[in-house]
């Protein structure tokens, strides 16, 4: 049974401002870290469905506005329709699939895939991901991405591997993973409303959430046209490094 919301519930609320802003702030340095931040607090005060189902309406106006702020920075056109179209088959069948998914499993491959890509960039700090291998890999990344996303409401293990490994200036990794985002939140939230995991009340406070979460964007941006290429590159590192330990940590104990 799904648990009910109460927005008398001041302290989930209060719980929902702080992880919303703080998840506002890393997407809008970096393009992505909302739903690792925000879901988790969210499963706790409610449950995962509904920390799931809140997240995809803030999810999908976010990433609209990054793409609309950085829309001249889309290198790649192509790659990113590839992204947005594989992205949304994947949500669709997590969003299909959300009760019955291995989770578990697929978590923990996810964390193995980032400790190893993490520790491949310590030891060879140079290695990187061609444009070419890039469009031969897009496909299945996607999928998976979207899958986890539609299933777990987190798809940074996949997608945020893939594209840090291109090296991407920081407004083009924004609005690429932001295509990709956004593609799969417009997938996810006719599926929700048809499988009854999206109802007005969970709606509403998915807007709620909005509120912090439009206000720590623009701090985000800040900070993030503030710092280097190298600084953006290890923060990227960090935030993959803080995913796979969570992802263990959530699976393991």
């Amino acid at each position: 049974m799904v648990a009910q919301i109460s927005f008398a519930d001041t302290w989930g609320l209060a719980a929902i401002v702080v992880a919303m802003t703080l998840g506002g702030i890393l997407k809008g340095a970096t393009g992505a870290g909302i739903p690792i931040i925000a879901v988790p607090v969210i499963a706790a005060v409610y449950d995962v469905r509904i920390a799931v189902a809140v997240m995809v309406i803030p999810n999908l106006i976010s990433n609209l506005w990054q793409i609309f702020k950085f829309r001249s920075s889309a290198a790649d056109m192509g790659l990113c329709w590839q992204l947005a179209v594989f992205g949304a088959i994947g949500a669709g069948i997590g969003t299909v699939a959300l009760a019955e998914l291995p989770s578990t499993f697929l978590s923990l491959c996810m964390a193995a895939i980032i400790i190893a890509y993490i520790l491949l960039r310590v030891v060879r700090p140079s290695v990187q991901l061609s444009m070419a291998s890039a469009r031969k890999s897009v496909a299945v990344v996607s999928v998976i991405g979207g899958i986890l996303q539609g299933a777990v409401g987190v798809s940074a293990p996949a997608i945020v591997t893939f594209l840090n490994a291109m090296k991407l200036a920081r407004p083009v990794f924004i609005v690429t993973v932001s295509v990709f985002f956004a593609s799969m939140a417009a997938v996810q939230i006719p599926a929700q409303i048809y499988y009854g995991l999206l109802t007005p009340d969970i709606a509403a406070l998915g807007l709620f959430a909005f509120i912090p979460l439009l206000g720590a964007l623009p701090v985000g941006d800040w900070i993030g046209r503030r710092i280097s290429p190298k600084v953006f590159d290890a923060l990227i590192l960090a935030f993959l490094a803080v995913l796979a330990l969570r992802l263990i940590y959530a699976e393991l104990l």
